[in-house]
């Protein structure tokens, strides 16, 4: 950054590069502590004795708050775009404004108090966001493997997330600590598996803090972090590319930062569009209030786009009424597929939508004469995405309606057995809502139910599982053995030889966690049954959420055990391994080549 427009003298640039970053520093310990303020004594505590005592205090906060803005304004207002400088400029007038509120200077805005208090509060959780974000810039610059840092990233939003679920406000009766860290760890590995009941124990603050977990641990805590600093620094570094794009599966370096805006706008459109369709579409009898219902539209909308699972009823999507609106199935479905089949496949189809209109567009308007024909931009990862999806989708469509006829489809009529099929295909597929009751469904059911949870979802989205890709590269690659062919094949293209052991690799470790985890649980918990501790075990790897009733049963080794798994459902086994182990340069030597007999 330079600072000519104020100093010429390049000892007083430094200088104020120096101060600037101090303040810089000051205002994330500041914004740091209102958070802390707002959110642990103002929300998290029913005590308004406590409440009092620190009103003047945090007035004395946002003053300081409002000085470390005016004062990095004066040396960056040079180089800075209008859009930050008005931000900068509202930011700096508005905390002073509150400031005033606090002390009891502006008696005749006292009774604004209660709106002012909600959107101050707002904006002190966003400028913590937004501090934060500036220093995740500079995590790139560090030298710590990526891959721990994703893995970081996770552990400590839910750390945060625990010490949030443990606030007095947020909870009815208060829970345990190990209830609140597998809650938090279920929520950001968006997984779906409760001990509690959510719709009665917590309440309506920490039913929002799970939402936030939910979303947060949906698009990874990187990808939210990155997209503020970006937008508040005014620019990006080669360094914060290289380091982001692994993150959002971006192969273009100079595409990062436009990829990361598109992934943010598309997520919070698409929530909002569905949102508003189950807030229309639900029945509002079914509801105390139009509060009451529009929560439920947005929890739901985010809980089905980020694959979590999470519901504010007590049965889920069996409570008694929801279970037969068809129609919200229908649209939690088709959000759950939306977040599952990943981000680059949504934007390959979305590049292709636009071309396509375009083009007709132009015909339309007599600007071209003749179709242009579209240049390829589905890649081998979107079609094989794709037709794995659809095909895991019909065949459990088929299957689910096969052997549940006598089972949790009977006494429902046509369309009802139609939607309860076609959104029992979609569930295991790392979503977790239950519109049956999943104690009565079929034993071949939930045998398929235990291999699509294993699979997943898609690379480059908010589920979890094995991923279709994976699970596709590894039979491409066993019937290409069985054909008698040394390379893998599929739509005209070559799979790289380096993916094929890759997704081998990933299936190993899979099953060894998998199978550790079933054999600790049954060590915990020797009572419970083998099939119900296996189904349990695979949706924890697979963030599913889905179980036979055995969740609130576990006992606390147990629990432990399944945050283990989700987590690394979560992040990737592959991704913990790489993160420890270290990385083997070019090797130099090559030993004489064996085979090895496999039967």
């Amino acid at each position: 950054m330079s600072y000519s427009g104020l100093f010429k003298n390049p000892d007083k640039q430094i200088l104020a590069l120096q101060w600037v970053k101090k303040t810089n520093s000051l205002t994330r310990v500041i914004s740091t502590l209102l958070i802390f303020m707002v959110w642990i004594i103002d929300l998290g505590f029913p005590d308004q004795e406590i409440i009092s005592i620190h009103s003047f205090f945090y007035g004395i906060i946002l003053v300081i708050l409002g000085q470390t803005y005016l004062y990095r304004l004066i040396f960056i207002y040079k180089e800075s775009s209008t859009k930050r400088l008005n931000l900068e400029v509202f930011l700096i007038l508005y905390l002073h404004f509150t400031a005033a509120i606090e002390f009891g200077w502006l008696e005749n805005w006292q009774d604004l108090q209660a709106y002012e208090n909600l959107i101050t509060n707002f904006l002190i959780f966003l400028l913590f966001f937004i501090e934060m974000s500036r220093l995740s810039l500079g995590i790139n610059k560090m030298s710590i493997h990526p891959a721990l840092i994703f893995i970081l990233s996770f552990l400590l939003v839910i750390v945060i997330g625990t010490l949030l679920l443990k606030l007095p406000n947020a909870t009815v009766g208060g829970i345990s600590w190990i209830d609140a860290l597998f809650t938090a760890t279920s929520a950001v590995c968006v997984t779906g598996l409760i001990v509690v009941d959510t719709a009665t124990v917590f309440t309506g603050m920490g039913k929002t803090i799970l939402m936030l977990l939910i979303q947060i641990g949906g698009l990874g805590m990187m990808t939210f972090t990155s997209f503020f600093g970006f937008f508040f620094k005014g620019g990006q570094s080669l360094q914060s590319q290289l380091f982001l794009k692994d993150y959002i599966n971006e192969d273009n370096i100079g595409k990062v930062g436009s990829t990361l805006i598109k992934i943010i706008l598309f997520t919070i459109g698409f929530e909002l569009l569905m949102s508003i369709g189950i807030f229309f579409v639900v029945d509002d009898s079914l509801f105390a209030s139009t509060s009451e219902q529009l929560f439920f539209s947005i929890f739901h909308s985010i809980s089905a786009f980020c694959n979590a699972g999470f519901s504010t009823l007590t049965n889920g999507l069996y409570e008694v009424g929801f279970r037969t609106e068809y129609h919200v199935h229908l649209l939690l479905a088709i959000t759950i597929i939306v977040g599952g089949i990943g981000f680059p496949v949504i934007v390959s189809y979305a590049q292709v939508t636009k071309r396509i209109c375009q083009n007709w567009f132009n015909i339309w308007t007599k600007k071209d004469s003749f179709y242009h024909h579209t240049p390829r931009v589905f890649n081998i990862n979107t079609s094989l995405t794709t037709v794995t999806t659809l095909l895991l989708l019909f065949i459990g469509f088929v299957t689910y309606w096969i052997f549940e006829q006598q089972q949790t489809l009977a006494g429902l009529d046509g369309y009802g057995k139609i939607v309860t099929a076609f959104f029992g295909s979609v569930t295991p597929r790392t979503a977790g809502f239950n519109t049956v009751d999943m104690t009565q469904l079929a034993l071949p059911t939930v045998l398929i139910y235990l291999i699509l949870m294993w699979i997943g979802a898609s690379p480059g989205s908010t589920g979890g599982g094995l991923k279709t890709t994976t699970f596709a590269v590894a039979v491409l690659n066993a019937l290409s053995i069985a054909k008698g062919k040394d390379r893998v094949e599929v739509f005209n293209r070559q799979i790289d030889p380096e993916t094929v052991r890759k997704a081998f690799a990933v299936i190993l470790l899979s099953f060894l966690v998998i199978g550790l985890g079933v054999f600790m649980v049954l060590f915990f918990n020797p009572e419970l049954g083998i099939l119900e501790v296996a189904f349990e075990v695979f949706s924890a790897f697979a963030t599913v959420g889905l179980s036979l009733g055995i969740t609130a049963k576990l006992a606390t080794g147990s629990k432990l055990v399944i945050c283990l798994i989700m987590f690394l459902g979560r992040v990737g086994t592959l991704t913990v391994l790489v993160a420890f182990i270290r990385k083997t340069r070019s090797l130099r030597y090559k030993f004489p080549q064996e085979g090895v007999f496999i039967s």
